[in-house]
C-alpha cells in the first residue's frame, strides 16, 4: 500500500505545531543511552569497564580463516554478524557528530563517544591491514547466523572472514571506510593526534584500493551470495567513491580530492537530487558535507553540489515550492521500506548540521522565492526527535529504556535470551526458539537501542517476530548521538 500524501497546510501543522505531549524530555538522558547502545553491540574481549554488563566475551576466533585478527568491531544490528559496509557508515557518522556536536557534550559523554568510535575505527584497521592487496568486508556466515538464535556468547555457526583480493572490486566498502577514516582522524586529531595519523594513513591507502579497483562488492561470485541478501548497495558504488573523497578532503585539504569531487560529479551520478541518506546512499550527505566548502569556504566551483543540498532541504519543508519527502499523518519522516527511524534519525542530522552551517554565515535556506530560516530546520528536526522519544500516537519511546513506556520485546539475540550470569551452560542454535517464541519481555534491557519503528500509519505492534520495526541497528543511532547533543545543549529550543 502506498502512503497517500497528506495536504501540506496538515503536514505543516503536524510538523510545527507545539507539541502536545506533557513530558519535557530529557535529551541529555537520551544522549547517554544513545551512546551506551554501543556496549550492547559490542564484539571480542570487552574491557573491565563495560557498563552494558549482562554482555561478555565473543567472537573471539574472528579472522582464523584468513589467520588473521578481525576480532572487535560492532554486530549491526540484532544478529551476529559483522556487515563492514555498515560499520564503516556508523563509524563516519559517530565521527561526524563529534565533528559537529562534540563541543556541545558534556566531557563524560564526549569520551563516551570517541570510546564507541575507537571501538569500531580499531576493527576497520583490522579488515584493512593486508591492503594494498585485500580487504575484509565480512565476518559470519550470515544465512547461517539468521537460521539461529542465540547469544553472541554462544555461536557455533561458521565465522566466516570475507575477503575482497585485488583486482577485485569492493569499492563501496572501501569507500566507506575511506570516508570513516577520515571522519574518525579529525574527530581525534585534538586528543589523540597519533592515532588521528594512522587513521589518516589508512584512509589513503583504503580509497587507492576503492579507487584503482571500481566495483561493487558483490560482483564478487564468491562472496556475493552471503552478502545480497542484506547488504549490497544497488545504488552503485560510485556516491561511496565520491564521499570517501569529500572526507579525505575535508581531513587533509588537499587539492587532488578537491579535483576529484569536482571533475567525477556527473560522470558517477550524483547530480541527480536525492532525498535520502543511509547506509547504502551517501549522495544527500555527500551534498551536505561539501556545501561547506561553499557556505564557508566560498569554492564556488562546487556551487553544484550546494544546489543539490539545498533542492534536499527544500524537499522537507512542506510549503516550498517542488517535490516533497513525505510524512506519516503524524508527521514522522517515511520511506517505504523497513526500518523508518533510520531516516528520521539521517536527515535530522543532517537538518542540524545544514542549519548550522548556514547560521554560522548568517545564511538562510533559499526554496525558491521562499527564504527559511535555520532555526525553522532545526525545528523539523526536533519534532523529528520528539516523535522518537514518545510524542506520538502511540506514545511510545522508540528509544529502549527512555521513558516510562518502550518496546519490551525487540528484535535482537543478545537481549532476548538470558545472559551468561542467569543461564551458564550454552544456549544452542535452536534452543534459542523457545525465547524468540515467548510473550515475555526481553530479559536484557539493551539500553538506547532506537528500534526500526513504526508503519506508515504511525503504528506499533511490540513483536520480536517484526524486524522490520522491532530490530535496533548501529546506523540508526550513530546519527542520533548528534542530533540529541545539540538538543540537549539546548533544551529551550522550540
Amino acid at each position: 500500500m502506498n502512503l497517500r500524501l497528506y495536504p501540506l497546510s496538515l503536514v505543516l501543522f503536524l510538523l510545527l505545531r507545539p507539541t502536545m505531549s506533557s513530558n519535557q524530555h530529557d535529551y541529555s538522558d537520551a544522549l547517554s543511552k544513545s551512546i551506551l547502545f554501543f556496549e550492547g553491540q559490542r564484539s571480542g574481549y570487552l574491557p573491565n569497564d563495560q557498563r552494558m554488563t549482562w554482555r561478555r566475551n565473543s567472537g573471539l576466533s574472528d579472522g582464523w580463516t584468513h589467520n588473521t585478527d578481525l576480532t572487535g568491531g560492532y554486530y549491526d544490528a540484532g544478529d551476529n554478524v559483522k556487515f563492514n559496509f555498515p560499520m564503516a557508515f556508523t563509524t563516519t557518522m559517530l565521527a561526524w557528530s563529534v565533528i559537529e556536536f562534540g563541543e556541545l557534550m558534556p566531557p563524560s559523554e564526549l569520551r563516551n563517544s570517541l570510546v564507541a568510535l575507537r571501538w569500531s575505527s580499531n576493527y576497520l584497521l583490522k579488515s584493512v591491514s593486508q591492503l594494498p592487496n585485500r580487504i575484509f568486508v565480512q565476518v559470519g556466515d550470515p544465512i547461517a547466523d539468521h537460521n539461529c538464535w542465540e547469544r553472541p556468547e554462544d555461536m557455533d555457526t561458521p565465522r566466516t572472514a570475507y575477503a575482497v583480493n585485488a583486482p577485485n572490486p569492493a569499492s563501496e566498502v572501501a569507500g566507506e571506510i575511506t570516508a570513516a577514516f577520515s571522519a574518525a582522524s579529525i574527530a581525534f586529531r585534538s586528543s589523540d593526534p597519533s592515532y588521528s595519523q594512522t587513521l589518516l594513513q589508512n584512509a589513503v591507502k583504503t580509497f587507492q584500493f576503492a579507487d584503482t579497483y571500481r566495483g561493487a562488492y558483490s560482483s564478487n561470485d564468491d562472496i556475493k551470495n552471503d552478502v545480497c541478501p542484506f547488504y549490497c548497495d544497488f545504488n552503485g558504488f560510485q556516491d561511496e567513491l565520491l564521499w570517501g573523497a569529500a572526507w579525505l578532503r575535508k581531513a587533509t585539504g588537499d587539492e587532488s580530492y578537491l579535483n576529484y569531487i569536482e571533475s567525477n560529479r556527473e560522470p558517477f551520478g550524483a547530480s541527480d537530487n536525492v532525498d535520502e541518506f543511509g547506509w547504502d546512499n551517501k549522495v544527500g550527505g555527500l551534498n551536505i558535507l561539501v556545501s561547506k566548502e561553499v557556505i564557508e569556504g566560498n569554492m564556488y566551483n562546487l556551487e553544484a553540489y550546494k544546489a543539490s543540498a539545498e533542492s534536499f532541504m527544500c524537499s522537507l519543508v512542506p510549503e516550498s515550492p517542488g517535490t516533497h519527502v513525505e510524512y506519516t499523518p503524524a508527521g514522522l519522516l517515511y520511506k517505504p521500506g523497513g526500518s523508518q527511524l533510520q531516516h528520521a534519525t539521517t536527515i535530522s542530522f543532517l537538518l542540524l548540521v545544514y542549519a548550522q552551517y548556514l547560521s554560522r554565515s548568517s545564511l538562510s535556506l533559499s526554496c525558491g522565492t521562499l527564504a527559511v530560516p535555520p532555526d525553522y530546520l532545526r525545528r523539523l528536526a526536533k519534532k523529528q526527535v520528539d516523535y522518537i522519544l514518545g510524542d506520538n500516537p502511540m506514545g511510545l519511546s522508540y528509544m529502549v529504556g527512555y521513558g516510562e513506556r518502550y518496546p519490551k520485546k525487540i528484535h535482537h539475540r543478545g537481549s532476548s535470551l538470558p545472559s551468561i550470569s542467569d543461564h551458564p551452560g550454552a544456549i544452542g542454535c535452536k534452543d534459542g526458539s523457545v525465547y524468540f517464541n515467548s510473550t515475555e519481555p526481553n530479559p536484557n534491557v539493551l539500553i538506547g537501542a532506537v528500534v526500526g519503528g513504526p508503519g506508515e500509519d504511525d503504528k506499533y505492534d511490540d513483536d520480536r517476530s517484526d524486524f522490520r520495526k522491532s530490530e535496533p541497528t548501529t546506523y540508526i543511532n550513530a546519527p542520533f548521538v548528534g542530533v540529541l547533543a545539540y538538543f540537549a545543549a539546548n533544551p529551550s529550543f522550540s
